[in-house]
């Protein structure tokens, strides 16, 4: 059975996230570039030149047509959300320049005025991989993984808006941070942070801050999706270097439930609950690592079955890096998934938008 059908390619060069959201009446994709392939230097997946802006398209008839662009140099990702009503959007670059590069980077954050996107707060970080909303009774937090290209820990870290902008609350352990996920499980608020090169953690909101509950995966991690089932709670987790797996709560902390089809190579997770379902897409990066990088993969798209999830269709990513969801004007589903490596690892690759079936009759 084919579940998904290619709508649409998007040139983009570098992309790293894909981010959709509706403002004013329209809806939009955003899409952060890490870098352009740079004239005269040899391809490589860490090189080019990251004086970049992140890409915007509104939805048109049934396409994506180009809206301008944001300045977020060597962006990672772009993170949608609303407080009291208004729009904003958090951008995360990584560095800025064409080599050497400069990893200490403002994080921009805009507003949407009413008719364009305006310059709202910058937050200084380090080598910044993504910007993750979330909200405790009420109270709006952006989770900010950080990484390290060199040999310094630099860590992730948690911001609370107090009324007026975004303020430091606490710094999170990371040696190669990547992602955030905040949820909950019977009231209690949990966040997860991924990291490369240490132990992915999850932590427990106290009342005041965030603290160590568990070690989730030793190394490699890259995203998380949590959802329950039949009263159970699970977490699954994009691993690029070793296996992706699936976690079960055991009522006080998680456990290993279950290995995910499909190989190495995992950057990140995206559910989709449909009356027909819940499915699980999974972008693909690179296998090899850095020393042999292969981008040219097969992603995988999985169907929860019984209590795990086995891959029902597979489609074709180059460097994946992300997968958002967003409604067609038609009412159907649609996925965005954003590929930021060629066969050749240069950056010029092409974004998808694909039309997803959950009955599978395409």
């Amino acid at each position: 059975m084919t579940y998904l059908q290619e709508i649409q390619r998007i040139p983009t060069s570098g992309a790293r996230g894909v981010e959709t959201f509706t403002v004013g009446g329209a809806a939009y994709l955003a899409v952060p570039q890490l870098a352009y392939d740079a004239p005269g230097t040899p391809a490589g997946m860490n090189g080019g030149d990251s004086n970049t802006d992140i890409l915007l398209f509104k939805h048109d008839g049934d396409q994506f047509t180009a809206a301008g662009r944001l300045p977020g140099t060597g962006g990672e990702d772009v993170e949608y959300f609303e407080i009291d009503g208004a729009p904003y959007v958090a951008c995360a670059c990584i560095r800025m320049g064409s080599g050497p590069y400069n990893f200490n980077v403002g994080q921009p954050i805009y507003q949407w005025n009413g008719e364009a996107w305006e310059p709202f707060q910058t937050i200084l970080g380090y080598a910044a991989k993504q910007w993750r909303h979330f909200t405790i009774d009420g109270a709006h937090f952006l989770a900010l993984a950080q990484n390290r290209p060199g040999d310094r820990d630099v860590p992730s870290a948690v911001f609370r808006w107090n009324g007026t902008e975004f303020e430091h609350l606490q710094d999170i352990p990371s040696r190669g941070g990547y992602n955030f996920h905040a949820f909950q499980i019977d009231g209690t608020t949990y966040l997860a942070h991924a990291d490369h090169a240490l132990p992915s953690q999850l932590f427990r909101w106290d009342g005041e801050k965030f603290v160590e509950h568990q070690d989730l995966m030793p190394l490699g991690g890259r995203a998380f999706a949590t959802f329950s089932r039949d009263g159970q709670h699970y977490m699954a987790i994009a691993n690029i270097r070793f296996d992706s797996v699936l976690l079960r709560w055991d009522g006080s902390k998680f456990a290993e439930h279950a290995v995910l089809p499909g190989g190495k190579g995992g950057r990140e997770l995206h559910l989709v609950d449909t009356d027909e379902g819940l499915f699980l897409v999974r972008a693909n990066f690179i296998t090899g690592g850095l020393q042999d990088p292969h981008p040219l993969l097969k992603s995988p798209l999985y169907k929860f079955t019984g209590d795990t999830f086995e891959i029902v269709d597979e489609f074709d990513t180059s460097g994946g890096t992300d997968v958002a969801e967003f409604t067609a004007p038609d009412g159907s589903r649609r996925l965005a998934v954003s590929n930021g490596l060629n066969g050749d690892l240069g950056f010029a690759a092409e974004s998808v938008i694909y039309r997803f079936a959950p009955e599978g009759d395409l």
